[in-house]
């Protein structure tokens, strides 16, 4: 390790003297023993370069991948159809190498790129505008309801009892310094009770947050909410949405929200292992001046040719910390544009039919699990859109039930243990890639690993590269 620290024997013993110290020891001598590795880190002798590859290629054949595993898995990232030609325009050099276009003169192709994501945004939400993408959906949300307590008086923040675990530990982590306090609406099933909204509720609220379909796949009352939301002094109406989804569901923008949240990987980018995705934020035009992340607009140059730059940059990166209105001044604009190919090259018909094709075959999936003897929807009440959360019979766990299936070759869900009242469960997500003859092996295996009648057979690799 000497020939990767800077330091010499002479240069820290020199630094020692400095501080007043005889030793090393001495300076650490506080910390508890308990806390402290004695003797020389346990690091192993290096490797070869071949020796190196050899071990990562040990490693990574640990994994199973979504090519290998029929997937049925989502929560939040789904094994979508992605045309090839998404790959091989977002792999051209001047995108995948491009950075910040401040230089908007020799930017041109990014920032069009990223206006045409915003236009994209912005119709399929139904609201006014959006930014350029931020980290990923929680994060959005996190700068949403920052975004609603710099518009609103009052500290209380009104959460779904049934949001994404992941966004509620970043709203926990962002909203506790800003001083919001987080206030969970109860639950009617697997959806949120939204009936109590009256304005005793609402005192002192800047949103109210509504996932939509939500955690469990099920569909919120999100017209309701919306009519319990009006008004000059009301909070926010904040929507987390599946952007995939809104082809054949009702956008936020028409039931009333006020600001719209999601991921652009269901629009059509790779699971990646489960990332990087892009989040998305779009508003009303009354808060254009208090949206976090970049914007692009577009103008006309002295030529009176389309021109596109950064606009409206009340980012800390841009002006003073103080005045700023987020801390992120970056986005994901390579995931984002992977998403604006997709989508585009989709059109409005191909977007209509993969959601149709996702719902169509979810519904007929769940219909044949429930027929599974002990087996049930979780709340059979709850419409859903592509994804359902079954209820497994007693003595049955989601993660046992997730190791068979994976053994049997499928991706078979998300565990949930414990569901919501008690019990065990697996959130199983359909998607417009799946075959029907996947789909009938995946309820062959479940059916067989849920009864223990029959052991499922693994499905070779081969048979699943034809199908």
């Amino acid at each position: 390790m000497t020939a990767f620290v800077q330091h010499s024997p002479e240069d820290r013993r020199a630094m020692l003297e400095t501080i007043g110290v005889s030793s090393f020891e001495e300076l650490v001598a506080e910390i508890p023993a308990a806390v402290r590795h004695p003797g020389p880190l346990p690091v192993p002798e290096g490797l070869s370069e071949p020796e190196t590859l050899g071990r990562l290629r040990e490693l990574a054949e640990r994994n199973r991948s979504g090519e290998e595993l029929i997937c049925f898995a989502g929560g939040g990232v789904y094994d979508v159809c992605v045309p090839a030609a998404t790959a091989a325009i977002v792999s051209r050099p001047e995108f995948a190498t491009s950075y910040t276009p401040y230089q908007a003169e020799v930017s041109q192709g990014t920032l069009q790129a990223i206006y045409e994501f915003q236009t994209i945004v912005a119709r399929l939400t139904a609201l006014d505008l959006a930014n350029a993408s931020m980290y990923d959906a929680a994060t959005a949300l996190a700068e949403a309801v920052l975004l609603a307590a710099s518009v609103r008086p009052g500290n209380r923040v009104l959460l779904s009892p049934h949001l994404h675990p992941h966004h509620r530990e970043i709203l926990e982590t962002i909203l506790e310094p800003a001083g919001l306090d987080r206030i969970e609406l109860p639950a009617r099933g697997l959806r949120t009770d939204v009936s109590g909204l009256t304005p005793d509720v609402l005192e002192g609220a800047v949103a109210v947050v509504l996932q939509h379909p939500n955690w469990y796949g099920a569909l919120e009352d999100v017209r309701l909410t919306g009519a319990s939301l009006e008004g000059e002094d009301r909070p926010l109406y904040i929507a987390s949405v599946d952007l995939s989804s809104l082809s054949i569901l009702e956008p936020p923008g028409d039931y009333g929200a006020d600001l719209a949240v999601g991921d652009v990987q269901p629009l059509g980018v790779p699971m990646s292992w489960g990332g990087p995705g892009a989040g998305v934020l779009a508003a009303r035009r009354d808060y254009l001046r208090r949206m976090p992340g970049r914007i692009v607009g577009m103008g006309r140059d002295s030529r009176g040719q389309r021109a596109f730059t950064l606009t409206l940059q009340t980012r800390e990166q841009h002006i003073r910390r103080a005045r700023a209105t987020s801390n992120i001044c970056t986005n994901q604009s390579l995931i984002a544009l992977a998403a604006t190919v997709t989508t585009t090259l989709l059109g409005e018909t191909g977007r209509r039919l993969a959601a149709t094709l996702s719902a169509e075959k979810a519904h007929a999936l769940a219909d044949r699990l429930a027929e599974v003897p002990g087996v049930s929807l979780a709340d059979p009440d709850a419409p859903f859109f592509r994804e359902f959360a079954l209820r497994l019979p007693e003595g049955r766990s989601g993660e046992e039930a997730l190791r068979t299936l994976i053994a049997a070759g499928f991706l078979g869900g998300i565990p949930l243990d414990p569901l919501p009242g008690g019990g065990s469960g697996l959130l199983v997500a359909v998607t417009e890639k799946r075959l029907e003859n996947e789909i009938e092996e995946y309820a062959k295996a479940f059916r067989s690993v849920v009864t223990g009648v029959t052991a499922p057979e693994a499905l070779p690799v081969a048979s699943r590269s034809d199908r």
